[in-house]
């Protein structure tokens, strides 16, 4: 293990800023094909919190935080073939992981209507 994260983000939290600032919050937020996945469900606030939170969870795991070696869009969360969270980087992300030693990212993720969760682990 190379490095550990957990954020918890409150769902209203990410409900507000999209109600205030709209496209322009997600798309400085989350990746295209995030906010194709998440919208397309009846409440997307659950799961848009915990992408959120597996972003901040990364950063916190990178030992960088988000900023100018990591960018909330540099880390997607989709979707596996069994409904499992599937993380993407983009090329600085994986440069940085790679620089980190680490080969992968495992991360978890649970949510109730409120609060969402993520753990991030980096690993050989």
């Amino acid at each position: 293990m190379l490095g550990v994260g957990v954020d918890l983000t409150e769902v209203d939290r990410i409900r507000s800023a999209h109600v205030k600032h709209g496209a322009t919050f997600l798309d400085k937020v989350f990746t295209p094909a995030e906010q194709k996945l998440c919208l397309a469900k009846a409440d997307p606030y659950p799961s848009l919190a915990a992408r959120f939170a597996a972003k901040e969870a990364a950063s916190k795991a990178f030992g960088t935080g988000i900023g100018a070696e990591l960018a909330l869009t540099s880390v997607s969360v989709l979707n596996g073939p069994e409904g499992e969270p599937v993380v993407e980087l983009d090329d600085k992300a994986r440069a940085l992981l790679s620089a980190r030693g680490a080969s992968r990212l495992l991360l978890s993720l649970t949510h109730t209507d409120t609060l969402a969760q993520a753990f991030v682990v980096l690993v050989r």
